[in-house]
């Protein structure tokens, strides 16, 4: 008896420190499996495919009845391998949402739309985040030949202090890129040649020249990456693109499952891409080029809505500016799927405002790393900077060489322990864009009869959500359902004018569109109308 207690308390003991931390894949898994047992009526849990790793890419899909007839939001973590917290929002979504299925406002929300979570798109790169040696990774685990010298993974980190991380490297030169920084010595920046400043050390990532070519580290474990390894603008021949766009499988898979899906209205994702805090910009010239380089016009406004909404629910501010490197995942969603696509770190380090009741300055010299150390000094949090330690290094005989720095992960993952705030906002927005769903409705429904057995039939048909029916960029893809409108005639009953089968173009939210026939002919007739994006009504007309 007295081994059974002991044993429990190992595991209670084991289970708090995990719950501590971020998940790793058998942590997810076992979560996202819970979800599917829990809640059976909302919820199916399902692999798409294995990564190179070994390790499934899951989808769980949240709704009632039809899902595929509904309105619906696909949810993207694990876009970038070292934003941990992406796939713990993605997760956290579900698991709170599914908490709260028994209210009566979440399961009005589940009869309407449908949620396709994708947790983890970068499996293989977060799992480093728990291996003995922890690193930023952003690829998986196919092999990769990045300084294409016809060997493989041959110039991988070297942890030389032995701590189990890899930061980075500073070495005392007179041709030096580096200074320290004039508020925290700990801490380097770029000397600013315009000023007449002097560098006096390199820098360089943790490790050695192991194949002896001049760089260093350049061609480690860790193929490519989920997020430059897309459609737009693919950036061939740069090291974590691929050999050719959607050259993995996890890729592959959820474009094909994505391109199956005609019912997402809107893609939400998590990277260090961000028009989410600020909206993007239109450009009148890039949009009207043959392969568009902007949003369209009308789409930037309804990213402006959204981010408007999203700023009011998470009240965040100073995010880091973000630019689209190509091949990233943002891009594809509404370039090449031709969805609203938004995307937020939904985290980042909160800009240092000086008290001046204690006289604090602010810094001298703008820096993320320096904003960083200030932050963490005053919120009490340690252990995330690794102090500069001198070695002996191979490849600088007779220099000074330290090892130091911010340890990987902290800059763009949040203490774990705020994860669960973040994740709370992160819901509240989601529930609250699904609110604006486009929501097709048929109004005013009219009839006139003309003599001679002739009917006029005149009715509105109607986008109830703030949300346009699809995209403007949709317009032009033959992946996007338009709105279908049906006449349904039976026995005796001819159409005179009008088409008994029309599609609409878009239908901006809250707007309507007056559509007409002449019908010859008595009973009862229906008239359908929706898209897999606005959902279906049907009503009956009797001549």
């Amino acid at each position: 008896m007295k081994q059974f207690f002991f044993l429990f308390f190992i595991i209670y003991i084991h289970q708090s420190v995990l719950a501590q931390d971020y998940s790793n894949h058998l942590q997810q898994s076992a979560r996202l499996e819970k979800l599917a047992k829990t809640y059976p009526q909302f919820v199916k849990l399902g692999s798409l495919i294995k990564t190179a790793g070994g390790k499934n890419i899951w989808l769980l899909t949240i709704g009632t009845g039809q899902v595929n007839q509904k309105p619906a939001i696909a949810v993207v973590g694990g876009v970038e391998g070292n934003h941990l917290l992406g796939t713990e929002l993605a997760i956290a979504f579900a698991e709170k949402l599914l908490q709260s299925s028994a209210s009566d406002s979440i399961q009005t929300l589940l009869r309407h739309t449908t949620f396709y979570v994708f947790p983890n798109m970068s499996p293989d790169a977060t799992e480093q985040y728990f291996a003995k040696l922890k690193y930023e990774r952003q690829g998986n685990a196919s092999d990769t030949d990045d300084d294409r010298d016809g060997r493989m993974n041959e110039d991988p980190y070297d942890d030389l202090d032995g701590n189990g991380k890899i930061t980075i490297m500073r070495i005392e030169s007179t041709i030096g890129e580096y200074k320290s920084h004039p508020d925290n010595a700990r801490v380097l920046v770029k000397a600013d040649l315009n000023k007449g400043e002097k560098g006096m050390y390199r820098v360089l990532t943790e490790g050695i020249d192991n194949d002896k070519d001049g760089s260093f580290n350049e061609d480690g474990e860790g193929g490519v990456w989920f997020n430059k390894n897309l459609t737009y603008r693919h950036p061939s021949f740069t090291p974590g693109s691929g050999e050719f766009a959607v050259s993995e499988p996890e890729v592959r898979a959820l474009l094909d499952t994505l391109h199956g899906l005609f019912n997402v209205f809107a893609v939400v994702s998590y990277s260090s891409n961000n028009n989410l805090s600020a909206p993007v910009s239109f450009n009148s010239q890039a949009a009207a080029t043959r392969i568009p380089g902007s949003w369209m016009e009308d789409d930037v406004k309804v990213n402006v809505m959204v981010s408007d909404l999203y700023n009011k629910v998470t009240k965040t501010k100073d995010a880091p500016k973000s630019t689209a490197a190509g091949g990233d995942f943002l891009s594809w969603a509404y370039y090449h799927y031709a969805r609203y696509s938004f995307s937020t770190p939904g985290w980042w380090v909160p800009k240092f405002v000086p008290d001046t009741s204690k006289k604090e300055k602010p810094l001298s010299v703008d820096d993320a790393t320096a904003n960083y150390m200030l932050w963490v000094q005053k919120k009490g949090i340690t252990n995330t900077f690794t102090d500069w330690k001198p070695i002996s290094h191979p490849d600088f005989p007779g220099q000074k060489v330290e090892v130091g720095g911010l340890d990987p992960f902290v800059l763009i993952n949040p203490p774990y322990n705020m994860v669960d705030s973040i994740a709370i906002k992160q819901t509240d927005f989601l529930v609250k864009l699904a609110a604006l769903q486009p929501q097709i409705d048929i109004a005013n429904v009219q009839t006139e009869k003309l003599g001679n057995g002739l009917t006029r039939i005149t009715i509105d048909v109607m986008n109830k959500g703030a949300l346009p029916s699809h995209s403007k960029l949709g317009e032009r893809s033959i992946w996007i359902k338009r709105v279908n409108v049906k006449l349904n005639t039976s026995g005796n009953q001819s159409v005179i004018s009008g088409r008994k089968i029309q599609l609409l173009n878009t239908l901006d939210g809250y707007s309507s569109q007056k559509l007409t026939w002449l019908v010859k002919g008595s009973g009862k007739l229906s008239i359908e109308a929706g898209s897999p994006t606005t959902g279906f009504k049907t009503v009956d007309v009797n001549l």
